[in-house]
């Protein structure tokens, strides 16, 4: 009802005429005519300057209709949410992520979601945590994947496993026929490939060299996890990612450090008090079930073990 006197004032402000508004309405003449006369009366002012060859806004129409036209689209969000309630045959989907999780967590659980539900549409962005948090307080996006150590109180963080940085090298690198715990002394006489600053990832391997006492020999950077993989697993350089990464490239081997890197704990991010659509909140159910008892279910129990544990090519000397 509202969006339908919405409409009938915004069509004759648009065509300056109230039969060819009318024509476009589907409606009867007169009945906008006497539409427009009762909302005038019931505001207490003219809307319509109706004394020329076209009808004009008045000044007291102009103002109304400024506000009227930003309640529209709150009124037609409103109802499009209704309708992502009933059956999530359409929508969209703003979803951001850090780097590091392209790689092994943001794949499979798209390829499912989108599987269930083919008619939404996603909106995806990789940036930093710090970009990340400034999106989803600006509402630029509905959902993310980081960690919990954001600084905005503004930002709601539900934990979801706890992911730890592993030294990983290729087929032809040493450690793969002589595999070992590696001490903070070897660590700082391997070449490495790293990531640049610009992940959130480098900032703690740089603090563990730095807790450690380590001169790194890095070799190279690079800002793109798959140009530093392409190039560990064709060489001899090694580099330090999260232990996670097993999960898409088992292919790779993932060598403990000794003392280890410290955890850090991977988070659904979302701003505190906003709208969550029901793409944005089945998409959260998928992520959470995944983890739970599904394709990502491993994630939650990788760094619950010892390192040594953990991977089968490694061994303790």
């Amino acid at each position: 009802m509202i969006l339908r006197h919405i409409r009938y004032l915004l069509a004759v402000a648009e065509h300056r005429n109230f039969t060819r508004a009318a024509d476009a309405l589907h409606v009867s003449q007169p009945a906008l005519s006497q539409f427009i006369r009762q909302l005038e009366a019931e505001l207490g002012g003219q809307l319509f300057d109706r004394s020329g060859r076209v009808v004009r806004l008045t000044d007291f129409g102009s103002a109304y209709v400024e506000h009227v036209r930003r309640a529209l689209v709150d009124l037609e969000a409103g109802r499009r949410a209704l309708h992502d309630v009933r059956d999530l045959s359409r929508g969209q989907l703003r979803l951001a992520f850090t780097p590091t999780f392209t790689e092994y967590l943001v794949a499979p659980l798209v390829r499912h979601f989108n599987a269930l539900y083919p008619g939404i549409a996603l909106d995806l962005k990789e940036d930093s945590l710090e970009a990340i948090e400034k999106a989803l307080t600006d509402d630029q996006i509905d959902v993310a994947i980081g960690f919990a150590d954001v600084r905005s109180a503004e930002i709601e963080v539900e934990p979801l496993f706890s992911e730890r940085l592993l030294l990983v090298v290729g087929g032809a690198h040493p450690l793969v026929t002589k595999p070992h715990t590696v001490t903070p002394q070897e660590l700082a006489a391997l070449p490495l490939a790293l990531l640049t600053s610009s992940f959130s990832a480098r900032a703690y391997v740089d603090s563990y060299f730095q807790s450690n006492g380590i001169r790194p020999r890095i070799a190279l950077q690079a800002n793109s996890i798959s140009v530093v993989l392409k190039i560990v697993r064709g060489g001899e350089i090694a580099t330090v990612l999260p232990s996670a990464m097993q999960q898409e490239h088992a292919d790779l081997t993932y060598v403990p450090l000794d003392p280890a890197f410290p955890g850090r704990t991977v988070a659904l991010l979302k701003r505190k008090g906003a709208y969550s659509s029901a793409a944005s909140s089945t998409f959260s159910a998928i992520l959470r079930e995944m983890l739970s008892s599904g394709a990502l279910s491993r994630l939650r129990t990788m760094d619950d073990k010892p390192a040594k544990a953990r991977s089968k090519r490694v061994r303790s000397r």
